[in-house]
């Protein structure tokens, strides 16, 4: 029965991530499927998803994203096209792609010219994300590279902030207060300072003063993606999963083509006690990435918690066959066993956990429980023993109740 249960969802899947691609879907739905292909290494599928997007939406982002699948296969001629007609629907879009293209070509002249370009633009890249891309590591050495640098592309308050995201990142709050009190007095009334305040809110956990600016700055800015990334950021943290939620959904409805912010909307929507909603997001993300540890444990305990253990044990499985030696997806499956008290298989999948990973006092104290309610009480106390040694409180009460004579 597990069997055929485990062939509808597939299927469900399969059949989810054919539609996705056959009928008339977002841009946005198209730039995901293709950035899973090309991490996947399959950057000639996600070439094909994009041109085939390209017939219904000749958009600059999708052009964009396929001059990203053309590089990933080492055509740069084609990426050039692309980026030059995104520059022609939106301009000035394709510069930083097209200044990457030339320093990976070893043109170190032009590659400046193209940076130079978008360094003009709205689209400007922070100083710190430009240094760390591989990409010009091929022309870091050239004279033309040097010389750019020489010229101060950056102004105090882009430097001051980038120096205020360090410090956060090192957990060093207290000298970034230090430049924002700077920057302040500087720069008053300037969007930046504001969103430098709402990151150090956040930091603070003063969440509702960082939800407090963002609404501000949103509210002059609503697609502004940085804003809303950290406005749901501060908005789970603060205990808001609902409108954590309702901020990725506005970050996809904007075409943000990142695969990641389903996941994350989907377990906002567990918290909710949108079983549904969650589900649906997780089976998307199955779909740009099949066979994924982390989305077939998910679907499972989804499934275990609205009550279809079959279903839950149908993912679990799934994921045991991909990932074998994973203890993790023993566990999942041992803790569905557990729940349906199906006591002799939960015993033999904790088993295995404890095989690949011994020291887990939490598995430990299950298997006793489970070897307990199969009759077997000395095993179980040796298992409810090696619980308590290895940290687990818990096991006092089992084993005051049924190992102490």
């Amino acid at each position: 029965m597990r069997f055929s249960v485990m062939k509808r969802i597939l299927f469900f899947i399969l059949f989810f991530g054919i539609s996705v691609i056959m009928t008339g879907q977002k841009p946005v739905d198209y730039l995901m499927k293709s950035k899973a292909l090309v991490e996947a290494g399959k950057p000639d599928d996600a070439v094909a998803i994009l041109s085939k997007a390209l017939e219904s939406s000749p958009e600059s982002t999708i052009y964009l994203g396929r001059a990203e699948a053309f590089m990933a296969k080492g055509d740069y001629s084609q990426a050039i096209n692309d980026y030059n007609s995104a520059n022609k629907i939106s301009p000035l879009s394709g510069e930083y792609g097209l200044a990457r293209i030339y320093a990976l070509k070893g043109d170190a002249a032009t590659a400046v010219y193209h940076l130079e370009s978008s360094l003009k633009s709205p689209l400007r890249r922070s100083e710190k994300e430009i240094l760390l891309d591989p990409s010009f590591s091929v022309i870091e050495n050239r004279p033309e590279w040097r010389q750019f640098w020489k010229k101060d592309w950056y102004g105090a308050l882009e430097k001051g902030i980038s120096e205020i995201e360090y410090d956060l990142s090192t957990g060093n709050t207290a000298e970034a207060r230090i430049t924002l009190s700077e920057l302040s007095g500087n720069y008053p009334g300037y969007d930046d300072i504001t969103y430098a305040g709402a990151l150090i809110s956040f930091a603070d956990k003063k969440y509702a003063e960082s939800v407090r600016s963002l609404t501000g700055l949103l509210a002059e800015e609503p697609e502004n993606e940085k804003y809303l990334k950290l406005l749901a950021r501060t908005q789970e943290a603060s205990g808001n999963p609902a409108g954590a939620s309702s901020s990725y959904s506005r970050l996809l409805e904007i075409g943000t083509p990142d695969p990641e912010l389903l996941f994350l909307r989907a377990e906002c929507y567990r918290k909710t006690g949108e079983t549904g909603k969650a589900l649906d997001d997780v089976v998307r993300y199955m779909d740009l990435y099949p066979g994924n540890k982390k989305a077939l444990s998910f679907a499972g305990k989804l499934e275990s918690a609205s009550g279809d253990n079959i279903k839950a044990l149908a993912y679990f499985s799934e994921n045991l066959k991909l990932h074998p030696n994973d203890a993790d997806c023993y566990i999942d499956r041992a803790n569905s066993y557990f729940i349906s008290r199906s006591w002799d298989f939960a015993m033999k999948d904790y088993s295995m956990s404890l095989d690949l990973q011994p020291e887990n006092p939490d598995a430990w104290l299950n298997k006793g429980i489970a070897l307990l309610n199969s009759g077997k009480k000395t095993d179980a106390c040796y298992d409810f023993r090696k619980s308590f040694s290895l940290g687990n409180k818990k096991a006092t009460e089992y084993l005051s109740r049924n190992c102490i004579k």
